[in-house]
């Protein structure tokens, strides 16, 4: 695409303003919206100015005069805006050096890419997640000085199955979901077919190709709608657009979506399961006749991946509440293994199909909080780096997990048990990640003090109403 095609589909859909998204530190969409006679041709070449000092976790004041560039390659109309808006997705660009901003998510991904073409070991990288999220019809929560608490309710919840009527719809007709019960069941007692259905024709509205849209396995609207995979930076702008759409559409219908990975105890948490696959021209470059028919680059891909998971999770599981998700002995896959079909395994090698073309790993661990354009980097460096040093994955685990004796277990790495120790494990291993400059030791650094500063050190110092349970009367 050039800038001629979006500004002429801008006419033809007789948009009024231009909203140019871009990626926080974080992970979080930002918007600067423009009446649409403020974008031309030059526009994706000089980009528009703006003030970067106070985005999360970017420049410093001395230095927040930004471009904000547009990439004519991604482009569609808001399907959430009253007045016609035209969006395109941009990268923020250093006005003096007119390169990619350092700590721009989605400048990581720009050179994630252009980084694998330099190795010559392939052209193309494909993603495809799995992003799960909950739909709620209430939200509350608050943390003061004296007080602190939250309270998450849903129609389908299986604790509404005794509530009397004149909530919600005004009636208590008796389907619920009960706990770990959630997965693909049909309506009435999967209330949010027709909300899954809305979300996904929006999405095609928005370029994007649904495949699939569920019920998850908890109780209390666990949702997934998978998507068709593209390449690395395509598909962190998908996901971006994804969560956009999720979140307003249930908006709309009066509900609340959240992508968090763990807002219920007791049942399935929120995971983002990513396929991953390497193609060169058009041959697709995991397909072998190696294990679950993996060739032997796909096996070494799968041995930096493993090498590296405990410093991946600081990008791909970024939140303390990723961790009440990754807990060892329930449903997320915290042992660093290998296997064909097993999904307790930490990577699982699909067997669907026997087409090379759709041979791929699914790599478990991450989540949806996670931001797509570092996240995605991380395990591609990750990947890259067990290819170039051939990195042996070691046997595959056929056994389930889950039922092996600690005597069985004790030989299997597993995942940092906390976001602190993920930080650790970046710091400790992060080589990987430079490489082609795609990330830099000064993001790194900041990206483990944003964590530490602005997310675990004011969570440890709160009380948790559990303690006051476990420990009020001591």
């Amino acid at each position: 695409m050039n800038p001629k095609t979006v500004l002429k589909y801008a006419s033809d859909e007789g948009a009024k303003f231009v909203s140019v998204r871009f990626t926080d530190f974080p992970g979080a969409w930002q918007h600067f919206t423009f009446p649409i006679g403020e974008l031309g041709e030059d526009t994706f070449e000089d980009g528009f100015g703006f003030d970067g000092s106070s985005i999360r976790g970017w420049a410093a004041i001395h230095e927040s005069d930004m471009l904000l560039v547009p990439d004519a390659a991604r482009f569609w109309m808001d399907p959430f805006t009253e007045e016609p808006t035209l969006c395109l997705v941009g990268n923020a660009v250093d006005p003096i050096t007119k390169e990619g901003y350092p700590f721009d998510p989605r400048s990581v991904a720009v050179r994630a890419e252009s980084y694998l073409k330099f190795t010559g070991l392939a052209d193309i990288a494909y993603f495809g997640p799995e992003a799960e999220f909950f739909v709620f019809d209430s939200v509350k929560f608050h943390n003061e000085q004296q007080s602190a608490g939250y309270a998450i309710d849903s129609d389908e919840g299986h604790w509404n199955s005794g509530r009397d009527a004149n909530e919600f719809s005004g009636s208590n007709l008796g389907y619920r979901i009960r706990p770990k019960e959630g997965y693909v069941p049909c309506p009435p007692t999967d209330t949010l077919s027709d909300l899954r259905s809305s979300i996904s024709l929006t999405l095609a509205k928005c370029g994007i190709t649904v495949e699939c849209h569920h019920h998850e396995v908890a109780t209390a609207g666990q949702c997934e709608i998978d998507f068709r995979y593209a390449t690395l930076l395509g598909t962190a702008d998908n996901l971006q657009i994804f969560k956009y759409v999720v979140r307003n559409t249930a908006y709309q219908h009066g509900k609340a979506a959240t992508f968090m990975p763990k807002p219920l105890f007791g049942d399935n948490g929120s995971g983002m399961h990513c396929h991953q696959s390497l193609w060169k021209g058009e041959k697709p470059l995991f397909a072998g006749d190696g294990y679950g028919g993996f060739s032997e680059m796909g096996l070494y891909y799968i041995g930096g991946l493993l090498k590296h998971a405990a410093a991946i999770v600081a990008f791909a599981a970024p939140t303390t509440n990723s961790y009440k998700r990754l807990v060892p002995g329930f449903e997320a896959p915290v042992n660093l293994a290998y296997s064909a079909r097993n999904r307790s395994a930490a990577i699982r090698i699909p067997m669907f199909s026997t087409n090379p073309k759709l041979k791929r790993l699914e790599f478990r661990p991450p989540d949806p909080s996670c931001n797509p354009y570092l996240a995605f980097s991380a395990m591609l460096l990750a990947g890259l780096d067990g290819i170039q040093n051939r990195i042996d994955p070691g046997e595959p685990l056929e056994k389930d997990i889950y039922d092996l004796s600690p005597e069985e277990l004790k030989d299997v790495p597993s995942l940092p048990g906390s976001l602190d120790d993920a930080l650790k494990a970046l710091e400790a291993d992060n080589e990987f990640l430079l490489k082609g400059d795609v990330f830099s030791p000064q993001l790194i650094e900041r990206w483990i003090g944003y964590k530490r500063d602005k997310e675990i050190t004011p969570l440890r110092m709160r009380p948790h109403p559990l303690e006051f349970s476990l420990y009020f009367d001591v």
